[in-house]
């Protein structure tokens, strides 16, 4: 019980203290947090400067910590692979980016929900995220993002790694 009591008021606190999620021209952003998709899971960092009242830009990394190993055939290629593991380049992902920040369009201004573009080492992409913050410096996020266009023939074994939906959550600071 004294568990569910303190949930409670931490919710009902950090609902009560919430603070401006994105002020526009000038504010900076900073994401950190994990990284969740098909083949494997790692971590995120983005940052995002206010350019005006709905508007920024940014850049977003991915790493991936945990990936599986390949075992089998691919792209009907006679040789099997046994055991193949992903280099760097297949595990890390870089992007700059352009958000549409909504929080003054929907009249909530403890949410930033942002949807927006980016444009990475691997694909040409969108996203779409939301930031609460609990107080003006610290907050949550989450963000989904896909590719719209992927670069190269998708020859790789591991090409799929960063051409697929991904999902990340954790935490936002501001600046």
């Amino acid at each position: 019980m004294k568990k569910i009591i303190t949930l409670l008021f931490l919710v009902s606190f950090g609902i009560t203290q919430a603070q401006q999620a994105f002020k526009g021209k000038g504010d900076i952003k900073v994401n950190v947090g994990a990284n969740l998709q098909d083949g494997g899971s790692g971590i995120q960092g983005s940052v995002d400067f206010g350019l005006g009242e709905n508007f920024s830009f940014g850049f977003v990394a991915n790493y991936l910590l945990g990936v599986d190993n390949f075992n089998g055939f691919y792209h009907n290629n006679p040789t099997p692979y046994y055991d193949q593991k992903p280099d760097f380049s297949d595990r890390f992902d870089a992007k700059a980016r352009i958000n549409a920040n909504l929080s003054s369009v929907i009249g909530v201004d403890q949410l930033d929900v942002y949807p927006g573009l980016s444009l990475g080492l691997h694909n040409f992409g969108g996203h779409v995220g939301g930031r609460y913050f609990f107080t003006e410096g610290f907050g949550v996020f989450t963000e989904i993002g896909f590719p719209i266009a992927k670069y190269g023939n998708n020859d790789g074994v591991f090409d799929h790694l960063n051409n697929q939906t991904t999902f990340s959550l954790g935490a936002s600071f501001n600046l």
